[in-house]
């Protein structure tokens, strides 16, 4: 069953009348298809207006739908053969980065990305999505491999941002970010950044500093959560609607700011409605991207990565 988030509640009291009258029905001489039917009607109408004009705090919230499709989910949906690897050779496993090899449309690939899990369990695993140094070095260890044996690179971005705890600014989380984000820079491959869900500071740019990047229609993409920003600018995490609209977090926004190259379409009402046709679309888009990167030389990938990134806010 769908959880409906707080602007979703007309559309939410629609599909419990329908329940209510399914139930009714069920099991009773009473014809009330024609009603149902109706209801129907109009709940989908109300969910594609609302779902096209969401505000872009509307919008991180339905970045973070519990029931969003994650790392694991695409793995399923998208890719074939995976094969995990693990550890960063230095001091250990991370579960908040998954990574490994597979194949994308027969596409032999690198695909490593954030991963949040579906319920309290996996999400304490994966730490909530949230990588430490670890995860970094391992994205890192990765990237490294897949330049060596000629395969592209996947990266699928659904983070808060990188752990801020002790223990992993005891361990370099400053300078793994750094590392993994100039081993983006450096591939001889091309690279395909998709930001699935949230895209968080520093944590997010870590793996996602690639030959193209694309988002998801209702994903978000920015320098601190809006909270944050809310904290920062007015003392208060309650005026955060205002700091994402302030601060540009919508994949619309970013594609014309050209920080971002492809918008991903997701179903009415967002991607988890309909994760299967989702995934079906990332798939598409990123067979495109890599098809339009195939001709390109390791000398020239490394070029038009450098000239994509310091163009964003060129005048």
């Amino acid at each position: 069953m769908i959880s409906f988030l707080d602007f979703e509640k007309p559309i939410a009291e629609l599909e419990m009348r329908i329940a209510d009258l399914r139930a009714t029905a069920g099991g009773s001489d009473l014809d009330i298809e024609a009603e149902i039917g109706k209801l129907e009607k109009k709940s989908a109408a109300l969910l594609a207006s609302t779902y096209g004009k969401l505000s872009p705090w509307q919008k991180t919230q339905v970045a973070r739908h519990p029931q969003r499709p994650h790392f694991v989910d695409y793995i399923r949906l998208v890719f074939t053969d995976f094969v995990p690897l693990g550890g960063d050779r230095l001091y250990g496993e991370d579960a908040a980065i998954i990574g490994g090899f597979a194949k994308l449309d027969g596409r032999k690939v690198m695909v490593i990305g954030h991963e949040k899990g579906h319920d309290t369990a996996s999400r304490i695993k994966h730490n909530f999505g949230m990588a430490k140094p670890e995860g970094y070095r391992k994205a890192i260890r990765l990237m490294e491999m897949a330049s060596k044996f000629g395969l592209p690179v996947v990266t699928l971005v659904d983070t808060a941002g990188a752990f801020p705890g002790v223990e992993a600014e005891e361990r370099g989380q400053a300078e793994a970010i750094a590392r993994s984000t100039e081993a983006c820079l450096a591939l001889k491959v091309p690279m395909v950044a998709a930001i699935v869900g949230e895209g968080g500071s520093g944590g997010a740019v870590a793996i996602a500093s690639a030959n193209k990047v694309l988002m998801l229609e209702h994903a978000v993409y920015s320098v601190i959560s809006p909270e944050g920003a809310s904290s920062i600018l007015w003392r208060t995490p309650d005026k955060a609607a205002d700091a994402a609209t302030a601060m540009k977090v919508t994949a619309q926004d970013l594609l014309s700011l050209n920080v971002i190259d492809g918008i991903v379409p997701e179903p009415v009402g967002g991607a988890h409605r309909d994760p299967t046709r989702t995934a079906r679309a990332l798939a598409d888009a990123l067979g495109r991207e890599f098809s339009a990167l195939d001709a390109l030389a390791p000398a020239d990938l490394l070029r038009q990565r450098e000239e994509r990134f310091l163009a964003i806010g060129a005048l």
